[in-house]
C-alpha cells in the first residue's frame, strides 16, 4: 500500500513524473511530422448530404446486401456464435470448412484456409516461411503486411522496383532463391502486376511466389475468381492471400494454396495460433457473398467501364493517372501540405477520397485515392471530373511527382 499511497500523494501534489524520455521523443517527433499543418493529414472533413464517397473498398456494394445479412443473422439466431477458440483447435465440418472448400474450388487451387484478417494472413505467412537465411523479395509497393511479416521472421527484405520483373531477376541472381511477395492490384496506385512475368521468373529461379489478391479477388478472372485464375497461373503461384474486407465487404482473410503448405501454416504461423478464429455466422455470410460475387459479371464489367471513364476524364483535366489499371485511381500529389490542400478543396466540393501518406506511401508521395464502386452513377462520375478540372489551377497537378506504373 505504501507505493500506492505515495502515488496518490504525488498526483495530488502535481509531481507525478511525465512519460519516459523515449515515449516523449516519439510523440514530439510525431507532432513535428504529422501535426505541422495543424492536424494530422488523415483528419479530413465529414461528408454531408449528397457527398460522393470514394473511400470504401466495398467495390460491389455488398455490405448491406439483404441476402448476406440474412444468412448471417439466421445462422447466429439458430446456432449462436460457435466456439471461441484458436483455429488450430478446429477439426469439424461447418460453415468455415465449407467456405474454405468453396474458395479453393472457385480459384482453382487445392485448398484454402480462413484467417482473422488479410493482415494476419500476410504477416503469418511470411513469418512462417522465412527466417534469417531466407531472402524475401518485395515489390517496393507491396502491402505493408508483407513487409511486417518479413520483419517478424527476422528475414532480410530485398525490395525490387515496382512491377519490374527484370529488377526482381537481378535481385534473385545476386541473392539466390527465396520468397517473392507481390500484390496483383496495388492498393495505393491501382496498378496491376505483370503476374505472368513474375511467375516465370519465380519458377526459373526456384522461388516461392506469394500473390496478395485483396483488391482483385471478386473483380477479375472467371466469375471473379481473381487474377491468378484469369491467367491460369495456379500451378506457378504457391500462395494466394486476400483480405475479405474488400469485395467480400466483411472482416477476415484467406490463404489459398496446397493442402500441405496450409497445414504447415496453420500450426506454425503465430497470428493463426494466437488469434481467435473467424466466427461461424461470419462464414455463413461469406458463403452467401461468394455466390453473389461469382454471379456479378455485369457489375464487374460496369465497374471497369466506370473506372476507364473516370481515368479518361481525369487525364483530360490534366491529372496523371496512368499508373491505374483497375477500380483504384489515385491523385499522387506528393508532399503532405500539397495533399492536405487537395483533400480540402475536394471535400469542400463534396468529393471524399482516402488520403494515403507515409508509411503507406513513400515519403513525399502522399496521395488521395479514389476507390470506385458499382453504385456510382454517370452524373457522379461527371461531377468528380468537373470538380477536378475546376480545382486544377489551384492544386497544380503538373507539378506533382510522376506516378510509378
Amino acid at each position: 500500500m505504501g507505493n500506492t499511497e505515495q502515488l496518490f500523494r504525488d498526483i495530488s501534489a502535481g509531481t507525478v513524473p511525465g512519460p519516459p524520455v523515449f515515449l516523449s521523443a516519439k510523440i514530439a517527433d510525431y507532432r513535428q511530422r504529422a501535426m505541422g499543418h495543424g492536424s494530422h493529414i488523415l483528419q479530413g472533413g465529414i461528408p454531408g448530404d449528397g457527398a460522393i464517397i470514394l473511400s470504401s473498398n466495398d467495390y460491389l456494394c455488398l455490405a448491406a446486401n439483404p441476402v448476406v445479412t440474412r444468412a448471417q443473422a439466421d445462422y447466429l439466431v439458430e446456432q449462436g456464435r460457435g466456439l471461441m477458440r484458436s483455429d488450430v483447435f478446429r477439426h469439424e465440418l461447418g460453415p468455415l470448412a465449407s467456405f474454405e472448400q468453396r474458395m479453393a474450388q472457385w480459384t482453382g487451387m487445392p485448398s484454402a484456409l480462413l484467417t482473422q484478417s488479410g493482415w494476419n494472413a500476410n504477416v503469418g505467412l511470411i513469418q512462417a516461411l522465412a527466417d534469417k537465411q531466407v531472402p524475401v523479395y518485395l515489390d517496393m509497393e507491396a502491402h505493408m503486411s508483407l513487409w511486417e511479416g518479413t520483419h517478424s521472421a527476422q528475414a532480410k527484405p530485398r525490395p525490387f522496383r515496382h512491377n519490374s520483373a527484370q529488377s526482381l531477376e537481378n535481385m534473385l541472381k545476386r541473392h539466390g532463391p527465396g520468397i517473392i511477395a507481390i500484390d496483383s492490384v496495388y492498393s495505393t496506385s491501382g496498378s496491376v502486376a505483370p503476374l505472368a512475368d513474375m511467375a516465370e521468373v519465380s519458377s526459373r529461379y526456384g522461388a516461392i511466389l506469394v500473390v496478395d489478391e485483396s483488391h482483385s479477388l471478386g473483380l477479375f478472372g472467371p466469375m471473379g475468381a481473381g487474377m491468378v485464375a484469369a491467367l491460369n497461373l495456379q500451378d506457378q503461384v504457391d500462395f494466394i492471400t486476400a483480405s475479405l474486407s474488400k469485395t467480400f465487404a466483411s472482416r477476415g482473410g484467406i490463404i489459398i494454396g496446397s493442402s500441405e503448405n496450409l497445414e504447415y501454416f496453420r500450426y506454425n504461423a503465430r497470428p493463426a495460433i494466437f488469434s481467435s478464429s473467424v466466427m461461424d455466422h461470419e462464414a455463413a455470410g461469406f458463403l452467401a457473398t461468394q455466390e453473389i460475387v461469382a454471379g456479378a459479371a455485369l457489375m464487374r464489367a460496369e465497374l471497369q467501364a466506370k473506372a476507364d471513364y473516370l481515368r479518361e476524364g481525369l487525364a483530360a483535366a490534366g491529372y496523371n493517372v496512368s499508373a491505374s489499371q483497375s477500380q483504384i485511381i489515385s491523385l499522387v500529389s506528393g508532399a503532405d501540405g500539397r495533399t492536405i490542400r487537395l483533400r480540402d478543396v475536394l471535400e469542400k466540393r463534396g468529393v471524399f477520397g482516402s488520403v494515403f501518406c507515409w508509411p503507406a506511401t513513400g515519403r513525399k508521395r502522399s496521395l488521395v485515392r479514389f476507390s470506385l464502386h458499382g453504385n456510382l452513377t454517370q452524373s457522379q462520375l461527371d461531377r468528380v471530373i468537373d470538380v477536378c478540372a475546376e480545382i486544377a489551377p489551384e492544386v497544380e497537378p503538373q507539378l506533382w511527382p510522376v506516378p510509378r506504373s
